[in-house]
């Protein structure tokens, strides 16, 4: 492996770099969600950095597991198996317990975010993201428009057909506002 892909973890070992596709940070009001595209054994340690830089307190899989969780686990980050089938959109399962998640964890954790990814980043995490972004009071088109100027490509036909037809609950809503109480705008990091 080059230098140029190589960084120096914490206990100064040389982890390869966790650069592709770039990590996206959805910002809605007090809502922070961090969506990737899926880490290997080899990339745990610069995607584990990669969670800290963000302040991740919890990753969510979508996607069949193909690393050991051990390494996050060891440093206060939850992680959640919660697969759904590619291209599809996510069960009334998986649904119900994502919007438990949101709210729970932006109420514990307010300044914290979640991670979520399947394999590329591009349709099972997106969704989920812009699941909790139409709860919280967001059009389903200013979310869809929100996830893909950070994951261009995001999204099948499939998943924006589900999406707009999503009838949303606002069990989200009291997070559409900055920690201040003032309506505040999105934003993409």
């Amino acid at each position: 492996m080059s230098a140029a892909l190589q960084k120096r973890g914490s206990n100064n070992q040389t982890v390869p770099a966790y650069y592709k596709p770039a990590p996206s940070e959805i910002n809605y009001g007090k809502l922070r969600f961090l969506i990737t595209d899926r880490p290997s054994d080899s990339s745990i340690m610069a995607y584990i950095q990669e969670l800290e830089k963000h302040e991740a307190r919890a990753v969510v899989r979508v996607c069949e597991p193909t690393y050991e969780i051990k390494p996050l686990e060891e440093r206060g980050i939850n992680v959640l198996d919660w697969q759904f089938s590619d291209g599809s959109p996510p069960t009334p399962e998986v649904i119900q317990s994502w919007i438990q998640l949101v709210k729970t964890s932006f109420k514990e954790y307010p300044t914290k975010s979640i991670a979520v990814h399947c394999v590329a980043g591009l349709g099972r995490a997106p969704v989920l993201v812009a699941l909790a972004l139409i709860e919280a009071g967001m059009k389903y088109e200013d979310a869809v428009e929100l996830i893909r100027t950070q994951r261009r490509g995001a999204l099948n036909t499939r998943q924006l057909q589900f999406l707009e037809k999503y009838k949303s609950t606002g069990e989200l809503r009291k997070f559409r506002y900055s920690v201040d109480g003032k309506n505040k705008s999105c934003c993409i990091q």
